[in-house]
């Protein structure tokens, strides 16, 4: 639930919309900070048992410290799932900054299959700690046959890469972080 404010609940409604339109009858996801799980069932109930919209809106403003009060309030949609449990996950020790932090990304342009190099038994085109140049193919994707090179948009040190060998890849998921 990445954003502030409005845009937590804003999101909240549209992986409600989403899961409805679907057909996904049940659905958790948990994060650090918050903890979400929805069950749909027939269309008899707004709300969940015990749990109002504004009971909801403070879960998330516990968890995120970013949901705007008058916003979170607002009513739920008509077709609200059935039951809907959030909480906040425990506090957790503070951990090391992640080494990508702060780092330029290179996102998927397309939807396909990740090859980190042209062959199985090539070298990789960049690893952990490699240099790149703007233009340097980093990776292909692979969609409906077509092997698309995807290039460094930034020049620096290959500091994560994202994705493993024949892992399928979103639009807009992140591959490799640059520093």
């Amino acid at each position: 639930m990445a954003g502030t404010g409005g845009n937590d609940l804003r999101e909240l409604k549209e992986l409600v919309e989403f899961l409805k339109a679907n057909g996904i009858a049940e659905f958790e996801m948990e994060r650090p900070d918050l903890k979400v799980g929805l069950r749909f069932a027939g269309e008899a109930s707004a709300a969940a048992p015990g749990i109002d919209p504004a009971q909801m809106a403070a879960l998330l403003s516990a968890a995120k410290g970013s949901v705007a009060p008058a916003a979170a309030a607002a009513p739920a949609p008509a077709a609200a799932p059935v039951s809907i449990a959030a909480a906040t996950a425990p506090e957790a020790p503070a951990a090391e900054p992640e080494p990508w932090a702060g780092a330029h990304i290179v996102k998927s342009p397309i939807v396909g299959t990740f090859y980190e190099s042209p062959s199985p038994d090539s070298p990789a085109f960049a690893q952990v700690g490699d240099t790149v140049a703007v233009g340097k193919v980093l990776c292909i994707v692979e969609a409906m046959k077509l092997m698309n090179e995807i290039e460094s948009d930034a020049a620096g040190t290959v500091v994560h890469v994202f994705v493993k060998r024949e892992q399928p890849v979103e639009y807009g998921q992140p591959l490799f972080a640059i520093k």
